[in-house]
């Protein structure tokens, strides 16, 4: 260790003969400062020169490593350093797993139960779909029935729905529609639907209009046997469903209808209150009165009066009408 210079009154001084205190610092006006600089592992001072080498060799080895591709000279570096850290970053990835899996964990479940919902919404959707599917199709049918029948029997039709079934007033069999003077609807007018004959238009309000069924005990229908183009009058024993019947009275006493032979209307020359030629049934059974010698048939008729929806009222031609009209060509107007 070398001596240190001294100045006369015996404290140490550095090189450039400055005083410094016993650590060694330079003692100067203010607060003694500690000299800072980088130095290298050896405690030199770093060589600029040795940076400039360090960053050269770096980005030749990112070259040389984005060039040679698979087979880049630190490729085989890079594997090792797998092999070692590889099971390492698994095990760690392994055991923070279901901590970070939480708050995902959370948002899925939340996600299942919304998706769940959304299922079960759609679940119903189809259910009422399925529902109402047959009911749509039926009626689609009743009204491509009832085209049909506008067609056949040459008349205009309005279309109506049943909205009501029950006696009205002395009536015991009577429907209420929703169509009435504001359609074109009138007392004494014909009903029908896909199938045939349903009754005839009692009375009419501006919206509504009842009608009288032809199954009623106090309904007549003039009626012509199909075959023999015998004429008679067909009587409502008021009775609806399946034990819905007529009893058909012929005016020739003699002539006896045959079973299975269809029965239409006989129809007015005005139309009122039924058009000819409109189905009415089918002959199923043909007895003797007791009282009396004519010849009596059982009408088994073609409408199911316990499911009616969709009907037709039959109006004059050009009849004017809150809704459209289907004329005798099929056409809407």
């Amino acid at each position: 260790m070398g001596l240190d210079k001294l100045d006369h009154r015996g404290s140490k001084l550095d090189h450039r003969g400055s005083k410094l205190d016993q650590r060694g610092w330079r003692l100067g006006r203010g607060r003694p400062r500690r000299e800072r600089r980088w130095r290298g592992p050896d405690g030199t001072k770093a060589s600029p020169a040795l940076l400039v080498a360090l960053v050269l060799a770096c980005l030749s080895l990112m070259t040389l490593d984005a060039r040679g591709g698979d087979g880049s000279p630190v490729e085989s570096a890079r594997g090792a350093v797998g092999e070692v850290f590889g099971p390492v970053e698994v095990a760690t990835a392994t055991a923070i797993r279901p901590f970070t899996a939480v708050p995902h964990w959370f948002r899925s479940r939340d996600s299942m139960q919304q998706d769940l919902l959304d299922l079960q919404a759609e679940n119903s959707r189809l259910r009422s779909d399925l529902a109402t599917e047959d009911y749509d199709r039926n009626r689609l049918a009743e009204f491509d029935g009832l085209t049909a029948a506008a067609h056949s029997i040459g008349s205009s039709l309005v279309p109506a729905r049943v909205v009501g079934m029950g006696p009205s007033q002395s009536f015991s069999r009577t429907v209420t529609i929703d169509a009435g003077s504001d359609a074109g609807v009138g007392p004494d007018q014909t009903v029908v639907n896909n199938d045939g004959l349903v009754g005839r238009v009692l009375r009419v309000t501006r919206t509504t209009a009842s009608v009288l069924l032809i199954v009623d005990a106090d309904s007549v229908v003039g009626a012509r046997v199909g075959r023999s183009m015998q004429v008679g009058l067909l009587h409502g024993r008021g009775v609806l469903g399946s034990d819905g019947r007529l009893d058909l009275e012929l005016l020739d006493q003699t002539a006896v209808p045959a079973e299975d032979d269809a029965v239409v209307t006989w129809g007015s020359e005005a139309g009122g209150p039924y058009v000819s030629g409109v189905p009415v049934g089918r002959v199923t059974h043909v007895y003797s009165s007791v009282r009396e010698s004519a010849q009596r048939a059982v009408i088994d008729p073609y409408v199911d009066f316990g499911a009616l929806d969709l009907v037709g009222v039959v109006v004059p031609s050009g009849t004017a009408s809150d809704r459209s009209v289907i004329e005798a060509d099929g056409s809407l107007r």
